[in-house]
């Protein structure tokens, strides 16, 4: 009868041990779910109030490539609150379920029922924060690849070159159905880049890098049609909506970056970028959105730094080839005369409240919008 009684009260405990295995199970199993579950959305956008809230100061993305690393960003802090209101509440539950005090007034023990050497639980807990680590980083390369695809097709290919304290943006290639003529525009200027890939080598012998002269700037593109920022006026960019464009970057000296916050995506530009195994391209499927867009550099380059700004100007396609026909049949003229040719701003309107001043030394580099 003894026996029979223990047995008994041993089955109730086993029975109860593993009622309570499978519910931890399922908890955890939910963990997975729900992260899986939020990150397989990655590519999807958001409930509109969810976005607003997780975007936390993110720009609204004007390129395909920008609303998916939009998205990914709020889909990932989804997944991450999700895991740790669950976290939370075990904490919570372990703090004033198993406490001391509690314990104490139902007469129990100072330490509650211990789960060492439970096997499967264990496995759980180191497998899960494998998986989550494992799905969060399959969507990041998935959105990477998305951002970093150079198979975009492009119909505009732009030269973007940085320099204490400004840009140089020139038109290397557009598309016929984007010119006047219809014909593909090719805009290498050639004299000007024979006379950059002339300076790789000085005739007097004095080529210490890799038998190449310290002033080589054979790494440069230059075209027939560019736009030069001044300390007086801001470059404006000029390129057109809903069609692909790649921009091309180097430095003429140190490092910059070039960004344009609405990208949500800047790229490093480095004098000599093929020598040091940098790829200096990036593709946009379309920019979608017309307006001015600021643009910057993201990269501390000196003493001007916070004023090398520019402006990226989205036109329609149709603008844009006239836009092209007059800085083609005028190549003389500023580029602030094509831009009024079309009926834009002739001069940058989104880089207030700082002017292209540089001289700082009184520190009044801050246009009063309100005076």
């Amino acid at each position: 009868m003894f026996l029979k009684a223990v047995w008994k009260e041993r089955q109730t405990h086993v029975e109860q041990r593993n009622r309570a295995g499978r519910g931890r199970k399922v908890a955890l199993g939910g963990i997975v779910a729900a992260a899986g579950l939020a990150l397989s959305g990655c590519d999807v956008a958001p409930p509109e109030a969810v976005d607003h809230l997780l975007r936390m100061g993110w720009p609204e993305g004007i390129t395909p490539e920008a609303t998916a690393m939009g998205n990914f960003w709020v889909w990932v802090w989804v997944a991450a609150w999700i895991i740790g209101i669950i976290m939370w509440g075990l904490f919570l539950t372990a703090i004033f379920r198993w406490g001391a005090k509690r314990a104490e007034k139902k007469g129990g023990g100072e330490f509650p029922r211990q789960t060492q050497y439970n096997i499967p639980l264990e496995l759980v807990l180191t497998t899960l924060p494998v998986v989550i680590v494992m799905v969060i980083f399959f969507f990041t390369v998935q959105t990477q690849q998305k951002v970093t695809a150079l198979d975009k097709n492009p119909e505009v290919t732009v030269d973007v070159t940085a320099f204490q304290w400004n840009w140089k943006f020139g038109y290397a290639e557009v598309d016929g159905n984007l010119m006047p003529n219809g014909q593909d525009y090719v805009g290498t200027d050639a004299e000007r880049q024979r006379l950059a890939d002339e300076t790789q080598v000085n005739p007097d012998g004095d080529n210490p890098i890799h038998g190449k002269s310290k002033r080589d700037m054979s790494y440069l593109n230059y075209n027939t049609v560019e736009t030069l920022g001044t300390t007086e006026e801001v470059p404006v960019l000029v390129l057109p909506s809903q069609t692909p464009v790649e921009f091309r970057l180097a430095s003429g000296d140190v490092s910059h970056s070039f960004w344009i916050p609405e990208f949500l995506f800047k790229r490093d530009a480095y004098a000599h970028p093929e020598s040091n195994q940098q790829e200096r391209s990036f593709q946009v499927e379309a920019i979608e959105k017309e307006g001015a867009f600021v643009g910057r550099c993201a990269e501390m380059c000196g003493t001007y730094h916070a004023m090398m700004n520019f402006e990226l100007r989205v036109v329609t396609p149709e603008q844009f080839r006239e836009y092209m026909a007059f800085r083609t049949a005028n190549p003389e003229a500023p580029n602030s005369d094509a831009l009024k040719a079309i009926g834009e701003e002739p001069y940058a309107t989104s880089t207030h409240p700082f002017n292209s001043d540089r001289d700082t030394r009184d520190g009044d580099n801050y246009v009063d919008n309100n005076a």
